[in-house]
């Protein structure tokens, strides 16, 4: 059941996905994408190994508040442009801390995935007394700004973005989001419509569908960032990343891991961009073991865990 969240006029919309009693999760989504692309099973793996799972959706995307249309470019030029933004990172990292208030959850773990992941770096050094520990995969460094963000790109792989035209049907939306996952997937590796379907009919339920407001995703893109540098996050870090990805080069997770403070890098074999079911157990893993280096530490942050 949707929830929302206030920071202002903003609403964030967000979801409790079960594990009630365990330890507080909170899972960051990615540029364009909604809180439904986290896959069943690794919130099942999740649940499993002990925690209270919630997602949200960011601003601009799902059900959380869509701002005003305004003139922006592709998400890449918007990436680039020195222009004053729609909003900054900042508010981004407050609407994860109103989630965690509507929640009533002084603190929580935090896992983000690709932007997800850039976020969630942001609001450990914003908000460090919320924060019990950071994971993030497929994350550039919260450090590189502007065309410094460009050598962690594949730039090969963002024109097969540009060329995806689908129809506004219920299928064209399942082969759109089929054809994106292939791209973020693994090379050669097989995807298909079962892959991505749980996805999808949720987003037809809630009358959302991901990838389709460009202008939305630029104006996410587009927003800046004014605060500290990596090296002022405290909370235990984890850093993972697919050694195949096809978007972001492991020299980014390298760089997060080298630049916060006691960090530790976990490049994982064979594995895309894209969260399928063979990192399930390995990342579901890995987090209950931060969360558990957390528990030995836990006025690290100068919060208690929940």
């Amino acid at each position: 059941m949707t929830r929302f969240a206030h920071n202002g006029e903003i609403q964030i919309a967000f979801e409790d996905l079960g594990g009630a009693g365990g330890d507080p999760l909170l899972l960051v989504m990615g540029l364009g994408t909604t809180r439904f692309w986290w896959p069943n099973g690794l919130v099942a793996e999740l649940v499993g190994r002990g925690f209270h799972v919630v997602a949200y959706d960011q601003r601009d995307a799902g059900e959380s508040t869509h701002l005003p249309n305004r003139r922006v470019g592709p998400p890449i030029k918007a990436l680039l442009q020195r222009e004053v933004p729609a909003y900054s990172v900042e508010d981004f990292t407050d609407d994860a801390v109103a989630v965690l208030d509507a929640l009533g959850w002084e603190g929580a773990h935090l896992f983000g995935h690709s932007m997800g992941g850039l976020i969630a770096q942001r609001i450990a050094i914003r908000h460090p007394q919320r924060v019990l520990s950071l994971a993030t995969s497929s994350a550039v460094p919260s450090d590189a700004k502007g065309l410094s963000i460009l050598r962690y790109l594949r730039l090969a792989c963002l024109p097969r973005f540009a060329r995806l035209h689908y129809p506004e049907t219920p299928q064209g939306n399942l082969d759109l989001a089929v054809a994106i996952a292939r791209i973020l997937a693994t090379p050669g590796q097989h995807i298909d419509e079962h892959d991505v379907r749980e996805f999808v009919d949720k987003e037809a339920v809630h009358q959302v569908a991901s990838f389709r407001d460009s202008k939305a995703q630029s104006r996410q893109i587009g927003a800046k960032w004014q605060g500290g540098p990596l090296a002022q996050i405290t909370a235990p870090t984890l850093v993972l990343h697919g050694e195949r990805d096809p978007l972001l080069r492991v020299s980014s997770a390298r760089d997060v891991a080298a630049a916060i403070p006691g960090a530790r890098l976990h490049l994982v074999p064979g594995v895309g961009h894209f969260l399928t079911r063979d990192v399930w157990a390995t990342y579901a893993d890995e987090l209950r073991a931060l969360a558990n280096q957390a528990d030995e530490q836990p006025q690290i942050n100068g919060v208690k865990h929940a």
